[in-house]
């Protein structure tokens, strides 16, 4: 019964980077005035309408003010505009998201760099699991955007509501394979703590030995893994 638990609970945790809400067809469809200009990338149009008195952090139906809009679209031109048109670069939607997190979930290397250039912190917590765009993109193994993020001052040892580090996320919802045993070695080379322990008091060497991936246990003994 732990095991189906175990299972169970994993299956649910693995949805959380899916729990962003780009605009859907029909929203960028409907959308008019800085929102339009974001999604399409039009930084002219942005700066004269913000320059007209445009509330440049206004809130569609989801919390998205248009700097997410233009994130979750890789318009980062509309992006720069936004801010140095006095956007807020670390304002979270209504799933507590963040520029900088929506461009890590994305696998983003350019939109992630052009948003930590424009203010955005990697330090911010985000999420409704109280965590970080490092968890997000170790979760993900995505080893580039780990990297930026790492540079960018991003919490190594951030612990999520769920009781999980990036490093932990790398190991439980990732596969064992080259992306996510290399966003491991990311971590723990940047000086990951290599012994926080999950909930159930599990470190992640035995997270990793249990689960067979014995490449990441390896990385881990390595680095004074218990």
């Amino acid at each position: 019964m732990l095991k189906v638990l175990l299972v169970a609970f994993v299956a649910s945790a693995a949805s959380l980077a899916h729990a962003q809400v780009p605009p859907t067809p029909a929203e960028l469809a409907a959308y008019n005035g800085l929102f339009a200009a974001a999604a399409k990338g039009d930084a002219a149009a942005v700066a004269k309408l913000a320059s007209s008195g445009a509330n440049v952090n206004a809130r569609d139906d989801r919390g998205r003010t248009p700097l997410h809009v233009a994130a979750f679209m890789k318009q980062r031109d509309a992006m720069k505009a936004l801010v140095d048109a006095g956007a807020d670069a670390n304002a979270l939607d209504a799933d507590r998201y963040d520029m900088v997190t929506i461009a890590a979930v994305a696998d983003d290397p350019a939109t992630l760099d052009a948003a930590i250039k424009l203010g955005n912190r990697a330090t911010n917590v985000t999420s409704r699991y109280d965590g970080t765009a490092l968890i997000a993109a170790a979760h993900l193994g995505h080893v580039e955007v780990v990297r930026i993020l790492i540079k960018a001052g991003a919490p190594l040892d951030h612990v999520n509501n769920l009781g999980w580090t990036a490093l932990i996320e790398s190991i439980v919802l990732g596969d064992g394979g080259a992306r996510h045993t290399a966003t491991l070695d990311a971590l723990v080379e940047a000086g990951a703590n290599v012994n926080v322990a999950d909930r159930q008091g599990m470190s992640p060497l035995h997270l990793a030995e249990g689960r067979g991936y014995r490449d990441m246990a390896e990385i881990l003994k390595s680095a004074g893994a218990r």
